[in-house]
């Protein structure tokens, strides 16, 4: 409880943005969805305090400036504000922009690290193991994947160096007991699974905390040689930033605030930050914080996205395209609570058009437009109500606890969706009440303008509703209809929108429909741009690879065959829609295939190398008129096309550019 302001405080963490390059939409979608989070909380009444920030030590910046030819802080320098300048484009009320480089916060690592150390949690040893840089991360020989490393699958190398260690295995029982005592503590409950099965029940190894290979970091105040390892330097920005003092002259925003109520964090961090932090924390004898919420990730088609790759989606790019409320529209409403999310241009073409151009932006231009055409912009309640009435008021005066509850939960994509019910129900409302069929019987007017009335008063709260996730749309509506964006403890009652008011006389068009040609010939110049400036900074690395040194591979030739035989194969572009793992075979994956306006179930021994939640959403290369059979009982239709390499690994074969399902293979 804040004491000057009467109000229960509310303290919100992103996690901070690691600083080697321009974070794409699913890095951006955090900020929109801890930004949606905190503007909601600050509706209800909370004094919300919320924090984001940059991480700007480690190995892999040092590596990537040094290969750049500048020095690491020119380097953070700008890509921190690159970040920023998205965070703001983005519409975030962020209340503090923490970076890890800023004074304070290094004089804060620094005394920690001493205080852990002089209490006998951190203790000077040595290191050996295989380590990937791009994670800072250490792993034993039996913990890698396929001889890699085991979070993002790249290449590890040996390396062994003095080092000091964080005694995790003190703690880890009083963790564990935690865990179990408040199930609240880790969201979703799978990620909660992940950690007690995978890491705390199995046993915890101690933690490497400090670094001599190299010197971009914290340096170790009493062994000047080492630097503070990443992730003691990052996650502490959680508590530096708000004033924690480790020498025990914490302020005043730190012991209002902390422990903090939300970490919302990516799902590929959620180790760091509900087993590592935890029992930093607890060896500092400070307060959990409350809940720790792992997001799923945002795929472009169903993949990561990737500069390599060529399917990177930058957040400016769309908002360029779209503006930044349909941005923030298509991350919020389409990631899944617990499941990973799929974006593609044409899918937000899709959503915008039907969401917000038509439920949306097109009722609150009929009622504007309606309210000027019968009563010159005049709103007035009349009183003549009729059944029909009641259930839009129904609808419109629950939303409110029904988005509130939705939000209790961090289920904010179907919290729109209870707003876009009130919306939906508006539309109805219109043609069950038919005003231009009132229009025209004069004996009707009074009724008419009550209907006119209870269209504007549903929208006036739909958009106070909406105000926390579409925060200039929400302000356009209310200031079109010439009123304010309503206190929250109001949004669960009907008919205080002021009567005589008078509505805008030209209703500003929110959302245009899109056309999906002209955007996606949009799309290739950006994409054209972006290939243009991946390859210009690969030579500025020294990592652009020349194409004669590419290896090939022989294979046996087959027999040939005439171009009529050829002529008889029919293939097509294909989109997976769903599948599965066969139950009688380790090999086989089924899969539903649309082509065209058919879909086809295709059976595919390519189990080792996909997982079906991987397949969904993919475009893939399809021979269609391939005889039926069954395989492990299973009926299958077709074939999908693969590469094999010399180690037999298996990749499916896409179109370059995006087509549509169904398009020929020629």
């Amino acid at each position: 409880m804040c004491t000057k302001c009467n109000k229960e405080k509310y303290y919100i963490t992103t996690a901070i943005a690691y600083t080697s390059g321009k974070p794409h939409i699913g890095n951006t979608y955090e900020i929109v969805l801890a930004d949606s989070i905190a503007r909601f909380k600050r509706q209800e009444g909370y004094d919300v305090y919320f924090q984001t920030g940059t991480d700007e030590h480690g190995q892999k910046i040092q590596e990537k400036a040094e290969k750049l030819g500048v020095n690491p802080q020119e380097f953070v320098d700008q890509v921190a504000g690159e970040v920023r300048r998205i965070w703001d484009r983005m519409n975030s009320s962020y209340d503090s922009f923490v970076r890890t480089t800023d004074k304070d916060h290094e004089e804060q690592v620094v005394k920690i690290f001493k205080k852990l150390y002089e209490q006998g949690d951190i203790y000077k040893g040595a290191y050996e193991g295989m380590y990937c840089t791009p994670c800072e991360s250490f792993w034993t020989e039996s913990q890698l994947v396929d001889g890699k490393c085991p979070d993002c699958g790249r290449e590890v190398k040996p390396a062994k160096e003095e080092a000091y260690f964080f005694k995790m295995s003190k703690y880890a029982d009083r963790l564990i007991e935690h865990i179990n005592s408040h199930p609240e503590f880790i969201q979703p409950v799978s990620r909660k699974n992940e950690m007690m099965n995978n890491f705390l029940l199995p046993g915890l190894q101690d933690l490497c905390v400090s670094r001599t290979s190299f010197d971009w970091g914290v340096t170790v105040g009493f062994d000047p040689k080492h630097v503070v390892y990443v992730w003691l330097d990052a996650l502490t920005n959680y508590i530096t930033k708000i004033g924690y003092d480790a020498g025990g002259n914490s302020s005043e925003l730190f012991n209002k605030n902390w422990p903090a109520d939300l970490h919302l964090i990516g799902k590929d961090i959620i180790r760091f930050h509900t087993i590592y932090w935890p029992i930093f924390l607890m060896a500092l004898d400070l307060p959990l914080p409350k809940q720790v919420f792992g997001h799923p990730w945002l795929l472009q088609g169903g993949e990561k996205m990737s500069k390599s790759k060529g399917n990177v989606i930058y957040a400016d790019d769309m908002v360029d395209l779209f503006g930044v409320d349909a941005t923030r529209y298509f991350v919020l409403h389409e990631m899944p609570f617990d499941n990973d999310g799929i974006i593609t241009w044409e899918l937000v073409v899709e959503r915008l058009n039907s969401d917000l151009a038509n439920i949306l932006g097109n009722l609150v231009n009929r009622t504007i437009s309606m309210c000027n055409k019968y009563f010159g912009g005049v709103v007035t309640k009349t009183g003549v109500e009729e059944a029909v009435d009641e259930d839009l008021k129904v609808v419109a005066t629950a939303a409110r606890d029904k988005v509130k509850a939705k939000m209790d939960d961090l289920r904010v994509a179907d919290a729109i969706s209870e707003v876009f019910t009130v919306l939906r129900r508006s539309n109805k409302y219109i043609d069950e009440t038919e005003p231009w069929v009132l229009a025209k019987d004069e004996d009707k007017k009074d009724r008419l303008g009550q209907v006119l009335y209870n269209l504007t008063e549903a929208i006036t709260i739909a958009a106070s509703l909406l105000h926390s996730f579409l925060p200039e749309t929400a302000e356009k509506i209310v200031s079109q209809l010439n009123t304010e964006i309503r206190d929250f403890e109001c949004l669960n009652q009907f008919g205080l929108y002021e009567s005589g008011n008078k509505v805008t006389m030209q209703p500003e068009i929110l959302f245009a429909r899109l056309d999906v040609k002209e955007i996606m010939e949009k799309v290739e110049e950006i994409r054209n741009a972006q290939r243009a400036e991946f390859e210009e900074e690969q030579r500025a690395l020294g990592e652009m690879p020349a194409q004669e040194d590419e290896p090939g591979i022989d294979i046996e030739p087959k027999e040939e065959i005439s171009y009529d035989e050829f002529m008889r194969m029919q293939f097509q572009v294909g989109e997976i829609i769903a599948c599965e793992a066969v139950s009688k075979s380790k090999k086989l994956l089924c899969s539903q295939v649309r082509i065209g306006s058919q879909v086809k179930q295709i059976v595919s021994g390519i189990r080792k190398y996909y997982a079906p939640e991987d397949m969904v959403g993919k475009k893939v290369m399809v021979l269609v008129n391939l005889k039926p059979a069954k395989l492990a009982g299973v009926l299958s239709e077709g074939m999908l096309l693969c590469a094999e390499d010399e180690n037999g690994e298996l990749a499916l074969l896409a179109p370059e550019k995006n087509m549509p399902a169904g398009a020929e293979i020629c």
